[in-house]
C-alpha cells in the first residue's frame, strides 16, 4: 500500500461496481468510460496489494477482501457527504444542505407536505430525504436529521419524542360494499386481509392477543409498507396503516377498539448538529409538522438519548 493511501475517487468507483456488479454499470452509475473505471479498480487493487473482483458470466463477483472493505468503503463514502453537505453552508445560516432520513411510508405520505411548508419557510434550504426502513447510523453521519420509531440508544445522540400515532384496521369503502363490514375479530379470517410477509419484532410485540392476523390468512403478502397501503387504497382487502393516512384517503377503519396499537415517533439528530442553524430548523420543523400530524397539541422536550 502507498504511504499515503489510495483517492477516495478509487474507493467511490470501487462501491459502485459493488453496487452494479459490472464495470458498465458502474460507469453509466458515475458517469465515467469504461476505461476509466477500469483503471480505477486496477489502482486501488494494486493500491491495497489484494484482488477485489473476480470475473463471472453475469459480471464481476467481488472476493472475501472486496466484501471485507465494504463497510469501511461506505463510511467513506458517508463522510465524504458529510463534509460537502456541512460546506454547503454555515452554521449560523439558514442556507445549506440537510440529509433527513425517514420510514417509506412517513418520506412517502406524511413528510412532503411539512417539507413544502419548510420550503415556504427556509428557502435556502435544500432537503436529500432518505427513505428507507433501514436505521441509518447519524454517529457515521449517514443523514443529519432522522425520523424514528423508537428512540436512540447512543449517548452522542439527541431526540424529542413528538406523538404518538395510532395504527388501525382499514379498507375501502367499495372492499365493504361487496364482503361486508367484519363485527368482530373473529370475522377477520373470512376477510380477504392484507399483510406481512415477514413477521417483524414490532408485529409480534404490538399485535393484540386475540388478532386472527397471521401470514397464513394473508390474501396479499409483502413487506414493503406502501404497497399494502396502496392495496388498502385499491379496494384489495383489509390492512393496516396510520390512522390519519387511513382516513386522509377516504378509508373506513374498522374495529377501533380491538385494534388500536401506538406508534410513538421521534425526531432524532447528533448532539453536535445542535450548533448548526440550519439543521436545528429542520429539526424543530418537523417536530412541529409531526407533532400536528399526530394530534399532538405539543412536543415534549428535547432529550439526550443516554439520559
Amino acid at each position: 500500500m502507498t504511504v499515503n493511501g489510495p483517492a477516495w475517487d478509487l474507493f467511490r468507483s470501487f462501491l459502485a461496481v459493488l453496487s452494479e456488479g459490472s464495470l458498465s454499470g458502474a460507469a453509466r452509475r458515475l458517469g465515467m468510460t469504461q476505461p476509466s473505471l477500469g483503471r480505477h479498480i486496477r489502482e486501488l487493487e494494486e493500491s491495497l496489494g489484494v484482488p477485489l473482483f473476480s470475473r463471472a458470466s453475469h459480471g464481476l463477483l467481488p472476493t472475501d477482501a472486496a466484501l471485507e472493505l465494504k463497510p469501511h468503503a461506505e463510511a467513506m463514502a458517508s463522510a465524504a457527504a458529510s463534509v460537502l453537505r456541512a460546506a454547503s453552508g454555515a452554521k449560523g445560516e439558514l442556507r445549506g444542505v440537510v440529509r433527513v432520513t425517514a420510514s417509506e411510508v412517513v418520506g412517502v405520505e406524511v413528510l412532503p407536505p411539512i417539507l413544502a411548508a419548510m420550503r415556504r419557510r427556509f428557502p435556502g434550504i435544500v432537503v436529500e430525504l432518505s427513505t428507507t426502513n433501514r436505521t441509518e447510523n447519524l454517529l457515521r453521519r449517514d443523514a443529519d436529521v432522522a425520523v424514528r420509531s423508537s428512540p436512540p440508544d447512543q449517548d452522542a445522540l439527541v431526540a424529542r419524542k413528538v406523538c404518538v400515532i395510532p395504527i388501525g384496521l382499514f379498507a375501502h369503502a367499495d372492499y365493504l360494499a361487496e364482503a361486508g363490514r367484519p363485527k368482530t375479530l373473529a370475522d377477520l379470517p373470512r376477510h380477504t386481509l392484507i399483510g406481512y410477509d415477514q413477521e417483524t419484532p414490532f408485529v409480534r410485540a404490538t399485535r393484540p392477543a386475540d388478532m386472527p392476523y397471521r401470514r397464513e390468512l394473508f390474501s396479499l403478502r409483502t413487506d414493503n409498507d406502501l404497497a399494502g397501503l396502496a392495496a388498502i387504497r385499491a379496494g384489495f382487502g383489509i390492512g393496516a396503516c396510520q390512522v390519519p393516512l387511513g382516513r386522509r384517503a377516504g378509508l373506513v377503519r374498522l374495529l377501533p377498539k380491538a385494534v388500536d396499537i401506538p406508534l410513538p415517533i421521534w425526531v432524532v439528530m447528533h448532539e453536535d448538529q445542535r450548533t448548526s442553524l440550519r439543521i436545528r430548523a429542520v429539526f424543530d420543523h418537523l417536530a412541529e409538522g409531526l407533532a400536528a400530524y399526530g394530534g399532538s397539541r405539543g412536543s415534549a422536550k428535547l432529550l439526550t438519548s443516554g439520559a
